[in-house]
């Protein structure tokens, strides 16, 4: 069994930063890349970054490029976000995925049916 664990969370102003963390883990995973999506009350779940390990692929919603940055930790399997500047608008619930499916095509990962594993979500909230 799969799970991935979101952490970082939380309740900050216009213009503060907050870093997300995701681990995946169970016997014998091994993802081809991880991805960072968000749902805001009322909306549609958008895709915000993905990473892909072959090539250290990084990919963004265009609303957080210059802003949000998707990064690996050592382990593998294991990704932050880091958002700067935030803005009310991106409060959302924030999940974690995951995908054993390796593709370069550059929209593959933007795309929520090509994750097979999700997380709980983490809420992130910015105060105006």
């Amino acid at each position: 069994q799969v799970e991935l664990v979101e952490s970082g969370g939380g309740l900050v102003q216009a213009g503060d930063s907050l870093r997300l963390s995701c681990a995946a883990s169970g016997r014998s995973f091994s993802s081809s890349a991880m991805g960072w999506f968000r749902q805001a009350p009322g909306k549609e779940r958008e895709f915000v970054a993905a990473f892909r390990w072959s090539g250290d692929a990084t990919y963004y919603a265009d609303f957080v490029k210059g802003r949000f940055t998707i990064s690996r930790a050592n382990a593998k399997n294991t990704v932050y976000l880091q958002m700067n500047s935030l803005k009310p608008e991106d409060t959302a619930v924030y999940y974690c995925a995951a995908s054993i499916r390796l593709n370069t095509i550059p929209n593959y990962y933007a795309k929520r049916e090509n994750f097979n594993y999700w997380g709980q979500g983490t809420q992130v909230t910015v105060s105006s």
